[in-house]
């Protein structure tokens, strides 16, 4: 019995996403990305880094956007520490940006996998965390996804495969990410910016910058805001109800 017209394309559309997942787990490990994802290796590497990115000055952050985008995509711990390096190796500008792209560029990747490949398998493993943000990414999707991102309540993997799990349009999913992510990740990369001798001298990086009313205010300004669409809506359904 032959496939039908257009059911191979619409078969491969549907696994690629995950057979890039895999194949980025499979590099990720075979290069050991899983074990230099500390303060600790970069702190020891980072000499070592600074010189190939003085040698490979555009090769670099195309190369550090795509590693970025590997970790977020296979959800490896270690996010902080990849963005402190963007900080570290390319200045808070240069290295925010590229921070938010491979962030950006992983947390898509994840979520066609997990869209068309892996939705039902983990719509019964994602258990009552994505029972609790279900409802508010049906009814308010852009707005309730670009809260989640300025003000992380919840881990990166899960706010990556929750919208993918109630079928919210890409283009609002990609939207609100890079959005969402862009504050944050610019906090970080300053902080990495000038972070170079504390990690020389194998000390952690005081991150309870993000934490300070000069940041963590602003932040959640930024997510109110976002939230204003959500309770006008509400308050004229209340009105009319």
């Amino acid at each position: 019995m032959r496939a039908p017209p257009g059911g191979t394309a619409r078969h491969w559309g549907r696994v690629w996403p995950l057979l890039l997942v895999l194949l980025g787990l499979g590099a990720a490990y075979a290069a050991g990305l899983h074990r230099v994802l500390s303060f600790e290796a970069l702190g020891a590497r980072q000499e070592q880094l600074r010189a190939l990115v003085a040698a490979h000055p555009l090769l670099a952050p195309l190369a550090y956007v795509a590693a970025y985008a590997a970790a977020a995509a296979l959800s490896l711990p270690g996010a902080v520490v990849i963005t402190l390096a963007g900080g570290l190796l390319f200045g808070t500008w240069l290295g925010g940006a590229s921070a938010v792209l491979g962030a950006t560029a992983g947390a898509i990747l994840l979520f066609l996998a997990a869209r068309h490949s892996l939705g039902d398998w983990l719509a019964g493993r994602a258990g009552p965390l994505l029972g609790r943000i279900r409802p508010g990414l049906e009814r308010d999707g852009f707005s309730y996804l670009l809260a989640l991102r300025l003000i992380p309540l919840f881990p990166f993997w899960l706010v990556n495969l929750a919208p993918a799990l109630v079928r919210m349009p890409l283009p609002t999913f990609a939207g609100a990410t890079l959005l969402g992510i862009i504050p944050g990740t610019f906090v970080f990369a300053s902080v990495g910016a000038g972070v170079g001798a504390v990690l020389a001298e194998g000390r952690q990086p005081d991150l309870s910058v993000i934490l300070r009313p000069a940041v963590l205010l602003p932040l959640l300004g930024l997510a109110l805001l976002s939230l204003l669409p959500v309770a006008w809506r509400r308050w004229k359904d209340r009105k009319h109800g």
